[in-house]
């Protein structure tokens, strides 16, 4: 694959992911069905003691080890290895929709949206799942305005020129890094974009520790505030073990 060719480069960080990889990584090949050798897929292997980095091979995808406890750095460890004019950031037990791509495409290539992020549906739903959901969006929502994270999507230039995710922050780095390219875009007169109902993501952290669970322990809402909580960030992201 010639670098001049690739459009999408989409990056995905993975700590120990055997379990969810695999149906990231197909999704996102079946999506890129409609831009033939115009994708790669970059996975930041982040301390995997796992099946991951064989799983990602085997779809050829891009990898580099990393030993970061800080998903900004992950990210953008990927980010400097990319080639492709648009970059996509998806967490590995996420899939995009079929036509992600292309909306991602249209977007852009209509010149009104700097980028945006995507909304979509968990893999189960329940009435304390619902009320934990509920309880985080509504002060993210206030701290970081009318944003959408999950898949977050963006020309190369633009994720360069608001430095990509903030290296200071250990949780919230997307909703962090989606206010400062929506602040980005009003600067050049574009918007924040949202595709809706277009990725799936799983619901692992309820079903290990419970659907009630920002419900039962308020610190961890606080945490995502906060940003820099080093104890909670490893409990619900760095230490995680599915």
């Amino acid at each position: 694959m010639k670098e001049e060719n690739i459009k999408f480069s989409i990056i995905i960080p993975a700590h120990n992911e055997e379990k969810y990889i695999g149906r990231c990584l197909g999704s996102i090949v079946s999506a890129a069905e409609f831009y033939k050798d115009q994708v790669e897929i970059i996975v930041v292997l982040n301390r995997c003691t796992d099946r991951t980095e064989e799983i990602a091979k085997s779809y050829h995808c891009i990898t580099l080890k990393n030993e970061d406890k800080n998903l900004s750095k992950i990210r953008n460890a990927g980010a400097k290895l990319a080639q492709g004019e648009i970059l996509v950031t998806i967490d590995a037990d996420t899939r995009m929709s079929k036509h992600l791509l292309t909306s991602i495409d249209n977007y852009l290539s209509s010149g009104l949206y700097i980028g945006g992020g995507v909304t979509g549906s968990l893999e189960r739903m329940s009435l304390g799942i619902m009320a934990s959901v509920t309880a985080l969006t509504i002060p993210l929502f206030l701290k970081y305005g009318l944003i959408s994270v999950g898949i977050l999507w963006c020309y190369r230039k633009d994720f360069e020129a608001i430095n990509g995710f903030d290296e200071e922050i250990l949780m919230a780095e997307d909703c962090d890094f989606a206010k400062r390219l929506s602040i980005w875009g009003l600067k050049n007169y574009k918007a924040f974009g949202t595709i809706p109902f277009s990725m799936t993501t799983s619901t692992r952290k309820f079903d290990k520790h419970g659907d009630w669970l920002l419900i039962k322990r308020p610190e961890l809402i606080w945490a995502y505030l906060k940003e820099n909580d080093k104890k909670h960030a490893d409990e619900i992201y760095y230490d995680f073990e599915n």
